[in-house]
């Protein structure tokens, strides 16, 4: 989802580059993201699976590819319970098929896109790059092992890698299974916020378009063999969240009102409290998110009013819990 907005910029301010997308077209995956950019002569898409090493290497055999920005991911936490294996088949097995295959073709620069949840919670203490891995969930521990094995070509091959670990991202194009998009269209179909246990758990939550900059950022200035954090400071509980769009959507400041569009449900079996990020290297290379919550979250909320249906499959999103067809057996390395 993140990625739709980093091809869009690249298409549109790197005429001269030739920008290709590889996307497997997952449940979650919607072309028409896309669309801004699908007939641009530097624009060229694929459908394929990082899991396939044989197609993968003949992409990088028939494409001249210097740069690689991988996105690829299984990343619903909710999911990651019932479907653990799969997330490692995708996300650690599909990052080595990609990572061998980028280093076998001597590209210059391969960066992993990572996720703050691979340092687990924390209510106070900060986490900043050298933190220890101690993620909590399955989806988490998929990442935190695919870093590993990232960073192993740098180790062993000094080839050019860096790492990069985001807070939330939130804006349009976001299939509507994470909480800013199921909460809008839920509302927006007169329905209640499912909420999670207390409700309380707090996150920090970054437009798309700031993390765009960020990964322009890291393209330019990043430097190989480092990882860096892609925070906010700005942070947020689900409860109030729930209240916040609560509030823009049925134009209510009512307490009682707002309880009315709540529903809390059981919560998922492990939770984090917080995420809270040092991105005091990021700034240090020239970037700082720039785009104010009030700013952000009402262009997000019109784009949902159009755009929900963009996906065949989005009203299975908005279940408290994933509803979904069990994944396809991967047929092992």
């Amino acid at each position: 989802y993140s990625a739709s907005h980093v091809v869009v910029s690249l298409v549109k301010n790197y005429p001269s580059y030739l920008i290709i997308n590889l996307d497997k077209l997952d449940y979650c995956a919607s072309l028409k993201n896309l669309e801004t950019v699908s007939e641009k002569e530097n624009y060229k898409f694929i459908q394929g699976d990082i899991c396939e090493p044989d197609f993968i290497k003949q992409l990088f055999e028939t494409e001249k590819i210097d740069i690689v920005l991988h996105f690829a991911a299984q990343t619903h936490v909710d999911l990651s319970f019932w479907h653990a294996l799969e997330f490692t088949y995708v996300n650690v097995y599909g990052t080595n098929v990609l990572v061998a295959a980028a280093h076998e073709a001597n590209v210059e620069k391969f960066v992993y896109v990572s996720t703050d949840e691979v340092y687990g919670g924390s209510t106070d203490e900060e986490f900043d790059e050298s933190s220890p891995k101690r993620p909590t969930n399955p989806y988490a521990s998929s990442k935190a092992a695919a870093e590993c094995f990232v960073q192993s070509y740098w180790e062993r091959y000094q080839f050019p890698v860096v790492i990069t670990r985001s807070s939330n991202v939130y804006g349009p194009h976001q299939y509507p299974e994470k909480v800013i998009p199921k909460f809008i269209s839920l509302l927006q179909q007169n329905r209640k916020c499912c909420i999670h246990g207390s409700g309380l758990q707090r996150r920090n939550f970054l437009y798309a378009t700031d993390v765009v900059e960020a990964f322009l950022t890291v393209l330019k200035e990043g430097k190989p063999g480092e990882i860096y954090n892609i925070g906010t400071n700005f942070e947020m509980s689900i409860a109030q969240l729930a209240k916040e769009l609560i509030h823009l959507i049925k134009k209510t400041s009512s307490e009682s009102e707002m309880e009315h569009w709540m529903d809390y449900v059981k919560d998922r079996p492990t939770n984090d409290l917080r995420y809270p990020m040092n991105s005091e290297k990021m700034h240090n290379l020239g970037w700082r998110p720039k785009v104010p919550w009030k700013e952000g979250i009402k262009k997000t909320i019109e784009w949902y009013k159009e755009n929900f249906h963009n996906w065949k499959n989005s009203e299975k999103a908005l279940e408290p819990f994933p509803v979904t067809e069990p994944f396809a057996q991967p047929s092992g390395p």
